[in-house]
């Protein structure tokens, strides 16, 4: 017996340590998490959303976008619903929603590129890879809409498609881009390279900036659409409490910032330690590092300053949220796993 817990042993070692998984971790450094105080103080805000559709048979509903009166809802069987019932089924993961101005509903899915559903459900593929670098879309997520009918766009990972989250995270490389869609020209430009895990877009009310998240570096980015600083791009605001994950523009001065989850204590202390992330991806599902059940919004201006702080942690939070858009008094929030979208009234 002693021999065969002697041979297990080294076999359980070898697989740890040896068993090839697919990816090439760096080593990287993460500044120490702010505390939960001043700014970011813990309070109990968020227990005030109501929850709607839970009882529909789908779950993940990333994004909500109301539009006409009829809120649109996307789901992780590929599912659009609507206020009225089944709008269009893309066959893929839709992840962030909005509509042009001829009122088709523009989606960043996942799995199929940047979609487009005309008011009469019919649907087309608009983008499936960058014009400029002839590399696939891997990780289509989030969008915003210019008033010049510009689509701006994020692709998450061009190495990791979507269900490989983990992976594009214990790597840590920046392999994130921001993109633009032309519809007068139907090309894609790539605008910006090297982003970690590229995630939320929102255009800024005048037009002339638009901001990103980062999800896996805790930060937020402006990427300058007009004036002096035009194509270039800037930090506004980082080592933010938890990882950001969509961002919206009320209209006026604030972009509502939707936090996934809370920093991760074992992706802290191995960030300088990439054969520790290496070894925890060959652990069991259940023994690798899982994000904390924690409903988490903050609302920024454009310059990062921190305006609003909104938090739950209880159990029955409405968590993880991945969106968060205001429609007149009212905030409408997505989540990637949860049964239900919410709705709360934007608190004074």
């Amino acid at each position: 017996m002693k021999k065969f817990i002697s041979y297990f042993s080294i076999i359980v070692l070898l697989y740890l340590f040896t068993w090839p998984i697919g990816i090439d971790p760096v080593a990287w450094k993460s500044e120490k998490p702010p505390e939960f105080e001043g700014q970011y103080e813990k309070n109990d805000i968020l227990k005030d959303i109501k929850i709607f559709w839970e009882n529909d048979g789908h779950e993940g509903p990333e994004d909500v976008v109301l539009h006409k009166n009829k809120v649109y809802v996307g789901y992780s069987d590929g599912t659009i619903m609507t206020t009225s019932g089944k709008f269009y089924n893309t066959n893929g993961r839709p992840l962030g929603m909005a509509f042009d101005n001829e009122d088709n509903l523009i989606i960043a899915d996942a799995k199929r590129g940047l979609l487009s559903i005309n008011p009469q459900g019919t649907g087309k593929v608009l983008s499936t890879k960058s014009d400029t670098d002839n590399i696939p879309l891997r990780f289509t997520d989030d969008l915003d809409i210019a008033n010049d009918g510009k689509i701006y766009f994020s692709d998450a990972s061009f190495k990791y498609g979507y269900g490989n989250e983990l992976k594009d995270l214990m790597e840590h490389k920046p392999n994130g881009r921001l993109l633009v869609y032309n519809p007068d020209t139907g090309k894609t430009s790539t605008l910006l390279n090297d982003l970690y895990f590229a995630n939320g877009v929102a255009i800024s009310p005048d037009n002339t900036y638009l901001l990103i998240t980062e999800t896996f570096i805790y930060r937020v980015k402006k990427y300058w659409l007009k004036g002096e600083k035009k194509g270039t791009s800037e930090i506004i605001i980082d080592n933010l409490p938890g990882l950001p994950d969509n961002i919206s523009s009320d209209g006026k001065d604030i972009f509502w910032l939707a936090l996934f989850t809370t920093r991760n204590q074992f992706i802290e202390q191995t960030s300088d330690k990439p054969f520790l992330r290496k070894v925890a991806l060959r652990l069991p599902s259940i023994l690798q590092p899982k994000p904390k059940h924690y409903s988490f919004v903050l609302g920024i201006s454009g310059k990062g300053e921190v305006i609003h702080n909104f938090q739950n942690d209880s159990k029955d939070s409405y968590a993880p949220i991945t969106s968060v858009n205001q429609y007149g008094n009212d905030l409408y929030f997505g989540s990637l796993s949860h049964k239900g979208w919410g709705k709360m009234k934007v608190p004074e």
